[in-house]
C-alpha cells in the first residue's frame, strides 16, 4: 500500500528532474574541485592571487566560478596538457629505467630483433672507444641472459 502512494505522489517527471539535479550537483562538485586544483598548480600566480581566487571560489561559489572560468579558462586547458605531458614523460622514464632500455633509437627490450641491434649499438660504442672491452662483455652478458 504505501508503494502504491509513493508513485502517485511522486511521479515520473519528478524523478527525471531530481536525478538531472543531481547530476548538475555532481558536476558543480566536479568543476569546483577542477578549479581549486588548478588554482594551486598555477605557476604564473601568485600566493596572494591565489588566495584571492580561493576565497572567491568558496565564499561566492557561483560568481567564483564563472569568473576563474571566464578569466583563466584558456591557460586551464594549456596547464591541463602541459601536466598530462609531464606525466607522460616521467612514465616512460619510469619504463625506460625499469626495463634498462636506451631512451633513443628502436630497440628496447621487447622484440627478437631488439637484442640484435642492442648488441650492434654496443659493438659501436666499443668501436668508437666510448666503452671498454670489460663494460661491452657485462652489458653484452646482460643482454644475452
Amino acid at each position: 500500500m504505501d508503494t502504491k502512494l509513493l508513485a502517485v505522489d511522486y511521479p515520473a517527471l519528478h524523478i527525471f528532474w531530481t536525478m538531472l539535479e543531481l547530476f548538475l550537483w555532481i558536476l558543480w562538485f566536479f568543476l569546483l574541485f577542477k578549479i581549486i586544483t588548478d588554482i594551486f598548480r598555477s605557476h604564473d600566480l601568485g600566493g596572494w592571487a591565489k588566495a584571492g581566487w580561493l576565497v572567491l571560489v568558496i565564499i561566492l561559489p557561483l560568481i567564483g566560478v564563472l569568473a576563474y572560468l571566464i578569466a583563466r579558462g584558456q591557460s586551464m586547458g594549456k596547464r591541463d596538457v602541459e601536466q598530462a605531458e609531464r606525466s607522460e614523460a616521467a612514465f616512460k622514464s619510469y619504463i625506460r629505467d625499469a626495463a634498462g632500455t636506451a631512451p633513443a633509437g628502436g630497440g628496447g627490450g621487447g622484440g627478437g630483433g631488439s637484442h640484435v641491434d642492442d648488441l650492434a649499438k654496443l659493438a659501436d660504442l666499443k668501436e668508437k672507444g666510448a666503452i671498454s672491452e670489460e663494460e661491452y662483455q657485462k652489458a653484452k652478458d646482460k643482454l644475452l641472459a
